[in-house]
């Protein structure tokens, strides 16, 4: 396609180019990877006289007058690169290509002649974090540099912090993840930002922690167990050697103690404390839950509920690291059935009074009844409400529930 680019338009097309390559010049300034400069063809397409003569001698020669103009004004770091063509049979130089370096881009972008707007990214700030990177001895590379310059301003001062840590202790395995003494960063930092700490530190950390033991929180609902007068709650920890009372053919792994510690007498069942996303993904790994007949899972009707379900079911659906196979979860009380069933406990706030928010999170492991549920409570559209608590539901409801898959009628 044949065109001609004014001014106006080169300087917009370089914005372009750099919102999509500004990390690689930043770095390329500090000694990574190859200079970049920006080039943008001011007539492509356009290289005869013909070709001037098919778009029109007057539009040719405004274009040309705009350049002409602009060309005593060009930025340092900018250069208009002309080229020879010859037009009714006049040879003369014409402007062919404009290129410029990162800061001949910026600077050209900020001439009012060109009426463009500004870079989407502050080239100085940008600038200033891959120094930080560098002084730290962290790895910069353009994704690397790209990530940290989204982070806020205290995040990136925990990276910094913790790429300083790495580099002056080569052994964390004497650390739990929780347990690592890096100045600033708070327990959970991690769970967000381990894989940007991996890429900038050239070590995963979380890998070489010391692993933290699954500690499960349990309740022996088997009523003949009960009748032997031995404990009814209890707790298991990995690696520990006490063992659970009996092999249960069900486990029920709920989010809430109280639906726990009382949940009704179940012959062949033990009760499980689930804890949380993380906790959920934990239990995948506990023998006894993985040899058990059944594996069921019951939390509240909210975004996080499923969002665990989703987690334990995706880590249950591969083979445990001591080589146990698969095993499939079945939810009980999470469908779209018991969402329109239990409707009148539903709330649209949480224990605090805020507003529960909506969750943009996709779910792959739902099932298509848990998943309707699941849009219906968490849409960004309307909704009558965006929670039922476990503890609203009668634990005798439950209880059927479960009998009904011990029984295969489920």
């Amino acid at each position: 396609m044949s065109t001609l680019l004014t001014p106006k338009d080169a300087a917009t097309t370089v914005r372009r180019k750099i919102d999509q390559k500004w990390a690689e010049a930043v770095c390329a300034d500090f000694g990574v990877g190859d200079r970049v400069t920006f080039s943008v063809p001011l007539r492509p397409g356009v290289s005869t006289g013909k070709a001037v003569s098919q778009l029109g001698h007057a539009a040719w020669h405004e274009w040309h007058m705009q350049w002409r103009k602009f060309t005593g004004r060009l930025p340092a770091g900018v250069e208009l690169i002309r080229k020879a063509t010859t037009i009714r049979g006049v040879v003369g130089d014409f402007p062919a290509t404009l290129t410029a370096d990162l800061d001949g881009a910026v600077s050209l972008l900020s001439d009012a002649y060109t009426d463009a707007e500004p870079p989407s990214v502050d080239i100085d700030h940008a600038r200033a974090l891959a120094s930080a990177l560098q002084s730290a001895g962290a790895i910069l590379t353009p994704s690397t540099l790209r990530a940290v310059y989204r982070l806020q301003a205290i995040d990136v001062q925990v990276l910094i912090s913790a790429v300083t840590w790495l580099r002056q202790h080569p052994d964390a395995s004497t650390w739990t993840l929780r347990q690592l003494p890096v100045p600033g960063m708070h327990t959970k930092w991690l769970d967000t930002h381990g894989a940007l700490l991996r890429d900038a530190a050239g070590r995963d950390v979380r890998e070489e922690v010391r692993p933290r033991l699954t500690v499960v929180h349990l309740t022996y609902v088997d009523p003949h167990h009960a009748a032997s007068g031995r404990r009814r709650h209890d707790a298991w920890t990995t690696g520990d050697v006490h063992d659970i009372a009996y092999r249960p053919r069900a486990v029920l792994v709920v989010e809430n103690r109280d639906s726990r510690l009382w949940f009704p007498p179940v012959r062949d069942a033990i009760v499980v404390e689930g804890g949380g996303k993380a906790a959920a993904a934990l239990l995948a790994n506990v023998p006894w839950i993985r040899a058990a007949d059944h594996v069921v899972y019951w939390g509240d009707i909210d975004a996080d509920g499923y969002a665990i379900l989703n987690q334990f079911r995706a880590t249950l659906s591969e083979p445990a690291p001591d080589g146990a196979p698969a095993k499939p979860v079945i939810s009980i009380l999470m469908d779209a059935t018991d969402l329109h069933h239990y409707a009148e406990h539903g709330t649209n706030h949480d224990k605090g009074g805020r507003l529960i928010k909506p969750s943009p999170a996709t779910l792959p492991h739902l099932s298509e009844a848990e998943t309707i549920a699941y849009n219906t409570i968490a849409t960004a559209g309307p909704t009558p409400f965006r929670r039922i608590e476990q503890e609203a539901i009668p634990l005798a409801h439950a209880e059927t529930r479960l009998l009904q898959i011990l029984n295969g009628q489920d």
